[in-house]
């Protein structure tokens, strides 16, 4: 009987002019990646964050996920490079990302669900003048072309000509039945109002959408290196509802302009659109003076990654080899403490 290697290599020969390599695989794309300046990770991701695709960290809050952001756009921008940070929480701090090394000149901040009213100077700055809102003189035929007006006027005031030609008191209106009241409700309770989580849900939503539009808006204008989607203080509820077709969009669009983006989430929604995810988890306080803060402890977790470098194994060993670890660790102390 013919060994695999045989029979292999027999259909690779008889497929070649249609199909070249028929049974090889195809080789894995490593992205050019760019370090995040934090040493324990840059360590497990084997260089940092990928370049022309999507990552997304996990976690809950306080875990660091926009301490990792942070330092990421500190290394991009200080190499004058032009970066974009979608607060869809409104929770963006631009007094710390300047403390980390952020060149703020190199960043756009876009704010979403916030309605901030414009001053008349600011107004009249930015905005068109009056000429350009005025209406045009009216043409008399249609179109202009004196063959009577257009016919969409006619139509003007017929609703009220039509009402007022009929009596007012023709037909009787009819009595509204009751509602039944439920038992124990009381008789003079006022009717209950819109739930404010109701509210609530629609500012959710309305964020959600500018946040969405601001990165289609931007991945299309292209011009950016990374682009930081904050929905790290949203629902997963509400971010759960994103579909799936949009991270798809989004990753073709950072192949595409070269761009990354770095979505900030509480719970995985990217599914296999993203190159990598990871999760941060709930960070714990340094070991230190129990009436000082000394800092915070973080660890995270690689929970996907597309594509990774392999190292070439020329000799097989007898032994299953090490695996790789899937976990870093690092600490973030705070200024005013220094660690003996």
């Amino acid at each position: 009987m013919p060994s695999a290697s045989t029979i292999r290599l027999s259909i690779e020969s008889t497929l070649a002019r249609k199909i070249p390599s028929a049974l090889s695989p195809r080789p894995t794309i490593n992205h050019p990646t760019i370090e995040t300046c934090i040493g324990a990770l840059d360590d497990l991701l084997q260089g940092g964050l990928p370049v022309g695709a999507m990552s997304e960290l996990t976690g809950l809050e306080c875990s660091g996920r926009t301490s990792i952001a942070v330092s990421f756009l500190a290394r991009i921008t200080q190499a004058n490079k032009v970066c974009a940070w979608i607060d869809v929480s409104n929770c963006f701090d631009p007094e710390s990302a300047a403390a980390a090394g952020v060149n703020l000149k190199k960043l756009l901040w876009i704010r979403c669900g916030v309605h901030q009213t414009i001053s008349e100077p600011t107004r009249k700055r930015f905005l068109l003048p009056e000429m350009y809102f005025t209406p045009g003189p009216i043409k008399k035929g249609l179109h202009g072309g004196g063959f009577g007006p257009h016919p969409r006027t006619e139509v003007r005031g017929l609703s009220a000509a039509v009402r007022d030609l009929f009596d007012p008191h023709c037909a009787e209106p009819q009595e509204r039945l009751p509602q039944p009241q439920k038992e124990n409700a009381e008789p003079n309770s006022t009717p209950m109002t819109r739930p404010v989580r109701s509210q609530k849900r629609a500012k959710q939503y309305d964020a959600l959408e500018q946040g969405i539009r601001s990165a289609d808006l931007l991945l299309q204008t292209g011009g950016f290196s990374a682009i930081v989607l904050d929905m790290g203080s949203v629902a997963p509820e509400y971010v759960s509802r994103i579909e799936l077709s949009t991270w798809h969009r989004y990753r073709l669009a950072c192949k595409r302009t070269q761009s990354s983006i770095l979505a900030l989430t509480q719970h995985a929604c990217t599914k296999s659109s993203s190159e990598l995810q990871l999760r941060l988890l709930p960070g714990k306080a340094m070991d230190g003076d129990p009436t000082v803060f000394p800092g915070i402890r973080s660890q995270v977790e690689i929970i996907r990654r597309r594509f990774a470098e392999e190292e070439e194994i020329k000799v097989v060993p007898l032994r299953k080899p090490p695996q790789r670890s899937v976990t870093a660790c690092w600490e973030n102390c705070t200024r005013w403490t220094v660690r003996r």
